[in-house]
């Protein structure tokens, strides 16, 4: 765990590696079958590439207008707060460890969609601003983990596998979403550290 005394160098290049991946899987995944790639607990171990895939699988095309238009926010926010590379890497790390929480329901079986993914990056953008050098920065970083955490209590995970939010036109698994936004905290302060810069 590197050390929390200064912040990494920024380089947002690496952040946008990792949504750029997350976006071409999207799209091709799109126009495969989901039974090839989408979780499926009683698969997960037998075929691993499932942890990585899942998020590539899309049930309408508003699920995937939808996280597409998440994807580019969350590139963007990455981009704009100069996150380090060890940013970039805590994402692509809890890629695969965001779907670990739906093995918790194993009722739900089959989930697909890059919302778990997007939470992760959320969590490790907000954790990087905590990094940030300038004051500001560290109230957005403040700003944006509290508001992933209201909106996952606003999902309210506890109450089954799937919700059915007005507007959508397929059910959402709020397991995921809190999967995604553990395994980004996790990963984020293995890789970025915890304490933010005093100037």
């Amino acid at each position: 765990m590197p050390s929390s005394a200064e912040r990494p160098p920024a380089d947002p290049r690496a952040w946008l590696t990792v949504a750029g991946l997350a976006g071409a899987g999207t799209l091709a995944g799109w126009w495969l079958p989901a039974a090839w790639l989408d979780w499926q607990p009683a698969l997960a171990f037998s075929q691993p590439w499932r942890w990585l895939t899942a998020a590539f699988v899309h049930w309408s095309p508003l699920h995937l207008g939808a996280n597409l238009a998440g994807l580019v926010v969350v590139a963007a926010l990455g981009w704009q707060a100069g996150l380090p590379r060890r940013a970039a890497g805590a994402w692509a790390l809890a890629w695969p460890l965001t779907h670990a929480a739906l093995l918790l329901q194993p009722a739900l079986a089959h989930y697909g969609g890059l919302s778990g993914v997007l939470h992760a990056g959320v969590a490790v953008a907000g954790l990087g601003l905590l990094r940030h050098p300038a004051r500001r920065g560290r109230r957005i970083g403040a700003a944006v983990l509290v508001g992933l955490a209201a909106k996952i209590a606003l999902e309210r995970p506890w109450a089954g596998p799937l919700s059915h939010p007005a507007g959508w036109d397929i059910a959402v698994a709020p397991m995921a979403h809190v999967g995604g936004a553990l395994a980004g905290l996790i990963c984020g302060v293995w890789l970025l550290g915890l304490k933010p810069n005093a100037r």
